[in-house]
Order: C-alpha cells, then sequence, then structure tokens
C-alpha cells in the first residue's frame, strides 16, 4: 500500500491513484512487490532536521528514503521529500514542478530497489531508470 502525508507543509499529489499504480508496476518490473510505502511531503526545514536528527548530514536534499523491509522481494520504508526543493529543482530545470515531483518519487523507490547515486556511475543508472520510469507514466 503506498499512502501520501503532509507533513509541515499543505501539498496536493496530482494523480494519486495513477501515481500509485505507476509505481506499483515498476516496483514489480523490478522484481518487487510494494508492502507498506509512505511517501511524506514536507517542507526543506523538515527534511533538513530529518537528516541531522536520522543521518547525521547538516544539508538540504529533496529527498530521504528510509528502507524497512523485512522480506527481500517486499519494499517498505518511508520516503520524505521537501517539496519546496523539488520546485527550486523544476524551476533550475526549466520544467513544471509536477514532472520533477514525479522524477524524484521514482527516486525514492529507486533507492529501495537497491539503486544508489553515490558516484557518478550509479547516479548515471540511477538517472537512466528515472527516465525509463518517466517514460511509461500513464496518460
Amino acid at each position: 500500500m503506498i499512502r501520501f502525508f503532509n507533513e509541515d507543509i499543505d501539498y496536493k499529489l496530482p494523480h494519486k491513484q495513477k501515481t500509485r499504480q505507476w509505481l506499483t508496476e515498476q516496483a514489480k518490473q523490478e522484481g518487487y512487490r510494494i508492502g507498506e510505502l509512505n511517501y511524506i511531503f514536507c517542507s526543506d526545514e523538515y527534511v533538513l532536521q530529518v537528516n541531522r536528527d536520522y543521518l547525521q548530514h547538516d544539508y538540504y536534499t529533496d529527498i530521504i528514503t528510509f528502507d524497512q523491509r523485512e522480506e527481500d522481494d517486499k519494499l517498505e520504508g518511508d520516503i520524505f521529500i521537501s517539496v519546496e526543493r523539488v520546485a527550486d529543482n523544476a524551476k533550475q530545470l526549466n520544467i513544471t514542478p509536477e514532472l520533477e515531483m514525479r522524477r524524484v518519487l521514482a527516486h525514492g523507490l529507486l533507492h529501495l530497489c537497491g539503486y544508489g547515486d553515490k558516484s557518478e556511475a550509479e547516479a548515471a543508472a540511477m538517472r537512466q531508470h528515472e527516465e525509463n520510469w518517466m517514460a511509461v507514466f500513464p496518460a
């Protein structure tokens, strides 16, 4: 079950049901099923505090993913997304915030599927998977 929450910001994800179906199908294509997966939309400051408290990182980021799976083939976790950072990224990339949010939603799920982004090679592979997923979002 994929659920969407707001923490300290008012945000309404467009096309919620389509997004759930898309993420579920992409996980399936990667060989996983969805357990309890929570996307938490919040502010820059909220994500910064999560970053400090749980990862000992003192910087802003658009997404933080916590893997909480108990079964190898079942994705479960909490994914915190800064709506403000996503909007800033969209502006810099000259795309809509909705499109950038979709990419970030995919990014978090890809982390749970085992994809990293620390090295240049990992980041390139992650980007390619994001693009592949974006191309199949239902019309």
